[in-house]
């Protein structure tokens, strides 16, 4: 049995890697200021991604039952249309003006009057008006992760199904899964972020041709899911 819990979270590690997951998650790191905060966008991903998971294997495991096949479809599609809008705000989001004045304010309490941009954050950041702020807890990744947890809960679950023998082994199976795919995204936005910081910092061209690199990528695998499920697949023809 451990075997098998060893299993699945390798399993989850890979499952974190797919395009769709990796597109996602290097669309939302293109708002990332730090190393740190990519790396916690990633994992509050495979949060997301994990509760879903768990909410539907739960429900399926131990009520013995299966997802529609229409619903799964249906879901997949939706991330489809999820990702068309993430590499459509990368892109809008390059095209923008991004710089913005700001009242800065020193610990000795003088303020003065700057402009700056938070496109690059990273390159604000180190300079003689370094200043911090308050952050928040990333929805946007907690979201994503869940939409992705829903459309894939329905091959998991059959694997699982496949792989244990009672509800409960399967409930802590997709547990340790779901740790994978957290660790595993955590990985991945940390190898996505190096290059971003970096380019941010020095090599300013650069960096906007990576955002739109990302960007293009992002929509366009999100409109070929689309075609895959609604058309090839008949979801929507």
């Amino acid at each position: 049995m451990l075997s098998i819990l060893i299993f699945g979270f390798l399993l989850g590690l890979r499952h974190a890697i797919e395009a769709d997951h990796v597109a996602a998650v290097a669309s939302m790191a293109t708002r990332s200021t730090s190393l740190a905060e990519g790396i916690r966008m990633g994992a509050t991903w495979g949060m997301g991604h994990t509760l879903t998971l768990l909410l539907f294997g739960s429900i399926v495991i131990f009520s013995d039952s299966l997802i529609p096949e229409t619903m799964a479809l249906s879901l997949e599609f939706v991330v489809g249309i999820m990702l068309v809008a993430l590499g459509a705000d990368v892109i809008y989001r390059m095209r923008k003006e991004r710089i913005h004045f700001h009242v800065h304010e020193h610990a000795d309490g003088i303020k003065h009057f700057h402009a700056h941009s938070h496109a690059n954050e990273s390159a604000h950041s180190d300079s003689a008006h370094e200043h911090q702020h308050k952050k928040k807890f990333p929805l946007r990744p907690l979201f994503v992760g869940m939409m992705h947890g829903m459309a894939g809960s329905a091959a998991l679950i059959i694997l699982t199904l496949q792989t244990v023998e009672t509800p409960t082994m399967g409930f802590i199976y997709i547990l340790i899964f779901g740790f994978g795919s957290v660790a595993g995204m955590a990985m991945m936005a940390m190898i996505i972020m190096i290059p971003l910081r970096h380019s941010a910092k020095r090599l300013t061209h650069v960096y906007a041709h990576l955002q739109t690199t990302i960007g293009i990528a992002t929509l366009g695998l999100g409109a070929y899911v689309m075609y895959e499920i609604g058309v090839v697949q008949g979801l929507v023809i």
